[in-house]
């Protein structure tokens, strides 16, 4: 499912973690603190990430399926798998991400940051 977003989005009171392991796309995502979102991460692993979903409470999360090479699908990555919506931002398209996927709002790589955090308050939308 592809996502659109336009404006400028209000994200206060909305923690995201951001797992993305290219720092300029990382680098990007984390400018959501600006519209006022608390930003956790980015991370690079699901490891991290997995942690960090452990210690806290979260209103979404931003998901690349393959961080370093370790993919996010066998365990529908950490997010998904304790009940926090997420964003998939992957180079992967449709055809290469499995079924159970399809219908998590997603970005393809190259995209534009500001149009993964235009989409974050679709995430916490899912979340209330």
């Amino acid at each position: 499912m592809a996502i659109e977003s336009t404006g400028s989005p209000d994200l206060s009171n909305g923690r995201i973690l951001i797992v993305e392991d290219e720092y300029y796309l990382a680098d990007g995502l984390a400018r959501a603190r600006a519209a006022g979102a608390e930003v956790v991460g980015p991370v690079g692993s699901l490891g991290e990430a997995d942690a960090l979903v452990r210690e806290g409470n979260f209103g979404g999360a931003i998901l690349d399926i393959n961080l370093r090479g370790e993919m996010a699908f066998p365990g529908g990555g950490p997010p998904g798998s304790k009940g926090i919506p997420f964003i998939v931002a992957s180079g992967y398209n449709s055809a290469v991400i499995p079924d159970r996927f399809l219908a998590v709002p997603r970005v393809e790589k190259p995209f534009n940051p500001g149009e993964v955090i235009g989409a974050i308050p679709l995430l916490l939308q899912r979340r209330s």
